[in-house]
């Protein structure tokens, strides 16, 4: 299998996540469960079939993080530098607009882009690997053509 890029955060997420729903949530819905059997019947027991339904969607969760977190390659952007690359901390302005953005480019499963986290497999970031400041990018996104300037690369 291949190894799945990730800052320490974005791990540290995961990690999170899943020990919520071990911790939490998987105790909760077997007490929901337990519980909507002892109302009788089940065939026509709405509860119970709704705890079950959560159930299901909570094991499936905690399997697909196991296995992310199984196949995770932590990354720390502070012991990098140089030109753009995973966890690159990267400032562009829109050389149509003059609107300036920061992004730092993560793994897909850390990505937000609304947090400013960019998917490392998203048309931005590819365009942007191995470029330097003051560079210019061109990108083709669902927006149409985009064209950056690199403003700033940091690694934190």
């Amino acid at each position: 299998m291949e190894k799945i890029p990730m800052t320490r955060a974005g791990y540290a997420a995961l990690e999170a996540e899943l020990k919520q729903l071990k911790s939490v949530e998987r105790p909760a819905i077997i007490r929901a469960i337990a519980e909507a059997r002892e109302h009788g019947d089940l065939s026509e027991n709405a509860e119970y079939h709704s705890a079950r339904e959560k159930q299901s969607f909570i094991e499936g969760r905690i399997k697909e993080l196991e296995g992310i977190i199984g196949l995770a390659d932590v990354i720390d952007p502070a012991s990098l530098s140089g030109t753009i690359k995973f966890g690159a901390t990267v400032t562009l302005v829109d050389e149509d607009t003059d609107e300036e953005k920061t992004w730092q480019i993560v793994g897909e499963h850390e990505a937000n882009v609304e947090a400013g986290l960019l998917n490392i497999k998203s048309p931005i970031a590819r365009a942007l690997i191995g470029k330097d400041e003051g560079d210019s990018v061109e990108v083709r996104t669902p927006g149409g053509e985009k064209s950056y300037e690199v403003l700033s690369i940091s690694f934190v």
